[in-house]
């Protein structure tokens, strides 16, 4: 009699799955060891892959199926602080709308160098040289070159503060353009800072979700081994596969939005991006809401409202007194050289006073209105920032709220799944829908808690973006 050998019995089969689902390779080579001596081996069996084992574990690194290996979430041991600043330095370097509104703010103040200037006196030289003839009746042509000079000075003596308050007009738009320059920065700041911490987001989702899918894995390849002595539980196996492509598909997703992020962050900072560093412990406090609305006035746009409003204020007045007397100094010579030469000079004052003039009232009140339209905007913007800000501050402090108690809940989630697995291996009264669910509901508990951490930060970047900026919480 002969009796041929096939698979290990199905009690063997059975521990081998639940040792690998327990990640415990010394426990499945025991039972292997075991199933060896109950049937003489006709075959040498395979070495358990090293992979395989692996994949039960949380702290390995992502599969390479998903495109992505663990060195590419390498966590930066660069100081956070640093890193987000050089960050900002380096799209500020780059940016050409930052050049442009640099450029703004220059010629804004050489127009007011420019308006300065005309209270000096105006020096101006001049001359002609022509070749020229005369003929009258009974005198012979007389014809030759000729050649003048002039020299012109005229310096405003009294124009009722027309040419200061043009000046001022001019001093406060330079003042708005380089307010305008400020603005851009911390606006550039800011989406310098999301971006990067956007992308620490995402990096530590795939993370989570790598285990999951891991995770996943070890239950499909455990639940591969019951099948084979149970052919009953294959819906199961199925049941299993399927979770297991799902967070495979989340974990795909949130690779393809960490491509996007790191996209979008290489247009500020340039094609080489630094190794995150780990921004989980910075700007986690809440400022106090009245400090930051305090610091709404000293907001770049809310301070150039206001230089807009005192420019406009100065134009009108300057628009009222060009209708008022005006008294200018002028000295002029000129000489003339050549068939006739000639010479004249005069010194002497103008004077201007305006009578009447139909459209003087309307101009004034056009300008002056208009100075009462930007502060009134200027009201309007500080008004909604406050607003603003209360939801902002809102939405920070409950974000935060959210994560601290996302913490104590993943505490329970992670004992209620230990033990559904315990009770669904050894004591069979939990279904493979227990424990798959309790894993989702932990995985998905742990983005969440990511999601929330970042929500807060975000949220406390953009309230002091609407202040002071929000390099002032990182220096």
């Amino acid at each position: 009699m002969f009796r041929t050998h096939s698979a290990p019995p199905r009690p063997a089969l059975l521990m081998l799955a639940l040792a690998l689902l327990a990640g415990e390779p010394m426990l499945a080579q025991a039972q292997t060891a075991r199933a060896k001596k109950a049937a003489p081996p006709a075959v040498a069996p395979a070495a358990p892959e090293p992979r395989q084992q692996s994949r039960c574990g949380e702290e390995d690194a992502l599969p390479a199926a998903a495109g992505r290996d663990s060195t590419s979430f390498e966590i930066s041991s660069a100081d956070p602080r640093a890193q987000l600043q050089e960050l900002v330095q380096r799209a500020q370097q780059r940016s050409q709308g930052l050049g442009a509104a640099t450029l703004l703010a220059q010629a804004a103040r050489e127009e007011w160098e420019e308006a300065r200037a005309a209270r000096l006196p105006q020096v101006n030289l001049g001359g002609t040289l022509t070749h020229s003839g005369t003929k009258s009746e009974g005198l012979k042509l007389q014809h030759g070159m000729r050649a003048s000079a002039s020299l012109n000075v005229s310096a405003p003596l009294y124009d009722s503060g027309r040419l200061v308050q043009l000046a001022n007009w001019r001093s406060q738009l330079a003042e708005a353009a380089r307010l305008g320059l400020s603005s851009t920065e911390q606006q550039l700041a800011l989406q310098t800072v999301s971006l990067a911490m956007d992308r620490s987001r995402y990096q530590l989702q795939a993370q989570v979700y790598g285990q999951y899918v891991r995770k996943m894995a070890c239950l499909v390849d455990a639940l591969g081994i019951i099948v084979q002595a149970d052919r009953g539980r294959a819906s199961e196996l199925v049941q299993a596969q399927k979770n297991q492509q799902q967070a495979e598909l989340a974990l795909v997703q949130t690779l393809s939005a960490l491509r996007q992020v790191e996209s979008r962050l290489r247009r500020f900072v340039g094609d080489e991006l630094p190794p995150s560093a780990s921004y989980s412990a910075l700007l986690t406090q809440v400022p106090e809401l009245s400090e930051m609305q305090r610091d709404a006035e000293l907001s770049p746009e809310l301070t150039q409202l206001d230089a807009q409003a005192r420019a406009q204020a100065s134009y009108a007045e300057s628009v009222a007194a060009g209708y008022k007397p005006q008294v200018n100094l002028l000295m002029g010579g000129s000489a003339t050289g050549g068939v006739v030469k000639s010479g004249e000079w005069a010194a002497g004052v103008s004077i201007n006073i305006p009578i009447y003039n139909a459209g003087a009232d309307h101009g004034i009140a056009a300008a002056r209105k208009r100075a009462e339209a930007v502060r009134l905007q200027r009201e309007d913007q500080l008004e909604a920032r406050r607003y603003r800000m209360v939801d902002v501050h809102e939405a920070a402090a409950s974000s935060f709220d959210r994560a601290r108690r996302i913490v104590d809940v993943l505490r329970n989630s992670d004992r209620v799944r230990a033990s559904t697995l315990q009770q669904w291996q050894q004591l069979g009264r939990r279904s493979l829908f227990d424990v798959m669910g309790a894993e989702a509901d932990y995985y998905s508990l742990r983005v969440a808690q990511v999601n929330a951490l970042f929500d807060g930060q975000q949220a406390v970047a953009l309230l002091w973006s609407m202040g002071r900026g929000v390099l002032t919480p990182l220096r």
